[in-house]
């Protein structure tokens, strides 16, 4: 803990459960916007950025990934997910606050940021429904990049530029529930704290080889 010097957290099943809110808001936009019933009924959504779900959305139902569809697409999204919010069973993870306030406690307290693949304005809605939004200074989302192991990149870049120092990926910590935030954290040589929190189980999370592994984040 001391060495660290940024924590990156990943937001849904790290952060937060939203009891749908987002996976309901992408389906009923796809709906609403392009006619398409039931069209993610077949998509996976653990550990994706907003932008590949997005592009999977348009090849499978044959709309044409061009950028006036993916802005039409979150301009209404945005809005349909702070409405399920309010609907919503969602909750912060068990442990998130008390782990929030160790870090902060420490002598030298890192940066905490976010490494999520939710566009910037849907994780700012989500965080910000749960009142977590102000704990972070930096981070990188899902308009960021597609890619989600690039978005690790980008996260390492406005870190370091935020400290004004080059950054040793041992001094960074990325925090995550599925096994593509660990293969995030690996993109970059971080150490990766998982949790089983998330839809991943543990025995799915101990085969990816995460630095270190809890069932809720105030165990760490």
């Amino acid at each position: 803990m001391a060495m660290l010097r940024v924590v990156l957290f990943d937001i849904d099943g790290t952060l937060i459960r939203t009891g749908g809110a987002g996976v309901r808001a992408f389906a009923r936009t796809g709906a609403t916007e392009f006619r398409v019933e039931n069209g993610t009924a077949q998509m996976r959504f653990a550990g994706r950025t907003d932008g590949s779900l997005v592009r999977e959305f348009f090849h499978r139902h044959s709309i044409a990934p061009v950028p006036d569809a993916f802005m039409r697409f979150f301009d209404r999204y945005v809005f349909l997910l702070d409405h399920y919010l309010g609907q919503s069973e969602g909750r912060v993870c068990s442990g998130v606050l008390a782990f929030l306030e160790k870090l902060r406690r420490l002598p030298s307290p890192p940066i905490l940021g976010l490494l999520t693949g939710n566009i910037r304005l849907g994780a700012e809605i989500k965080l910000r429904h749960y009142r977590l939004w102000d704990w972070f200074e930096t981070g990188a989302f899902g308009d960021d990049h597609e890619d989600r192991n690039r978005l690790a990149h980008v996260a390492w870049d406005r870190a370091g530029r935020l400290l004004g120092a080059r950054l040793d990926p041992a001094e960074i910590l990325i925090v995550g529930d599925t096994p593509a935030d660990v293969a995030c954290g690996r993109a970059i040589g971080a150490q990766v704290l998982a949790v089983t929190t998330g839809g991943a189980s543990r025995a799915e999370l101990e085969a990816c080889r995460p630095d270190a592994l809890v069932d809720r984040l105030d165990q760490f």
